[in-house]
């Protein structure tokens, strides 16, 4: 080993202190993030923030008024949805990195992320299961599944 302890040390203390300078960065563009996305029939505009909350809702030209409660209330939730999913695509697309290992002689060794337990149905616009699975998990889907078979 050409490499010392204490040189391993020194190493695995300025990845970490790297890793969470740019973890901060992230964390505090994220802070000021937000999606403003419209219906498909265009008539609701949601924003949501990056941590799925609804911030703003417009009515667009006030063509809701020709809807019934139950297509607006369609529209609204459709709306939201997309922005949630818009916004969670951009929190796993912007912590991405941190989940795979460092470079070659890097002490970094990735995070294993379940993001469909972090956002739950927001990754796919409302519908559950579009996210990364870990493999325990998918171990385990895997497992239920033979114990059905029968």
């Amino acid at each position: 080993m050409s490499e010392s302890l204490q040189e391993r040390i020194t190493q695995a203390m300025a990845e970490l202190e790297a890793t969470q300078a740019a973890v901060a960065r992230a964390q505090a563009d994220l802070s000021q993030a937000s999606a403003t996305v419209r219906s498909k029939d265009r008539v609701v505009e949601a924003t949501v923030g990056a941590q799925g909350e609804l911030t703003g809702l417009k009515f667009v030209d006030n063509k809701h008024q020709n809807m019934t409660g139950p297509q607006l209330a369609a529209s609204v939730m459709e709306a939201v949805q997309q922005g949630r999913a818009q916004m969670a695509r951009r929190v796993r697309d912007t912590f991405a990195p941190f989940t795979q290992p460092g470079p070659e002689g890097s002490v970094r060794r990735g995070l294993d992320v379940d993001w469909d337990r972090i956002f739950g149905s927001a990754l796919s616009g409302g519908q559950a299961g579009s996210g990364r699975w870990t493999r325990n998990r998918l171990r385990d889907e895997i497992d239920e599944d033979d114990e059905h078979i029968g």
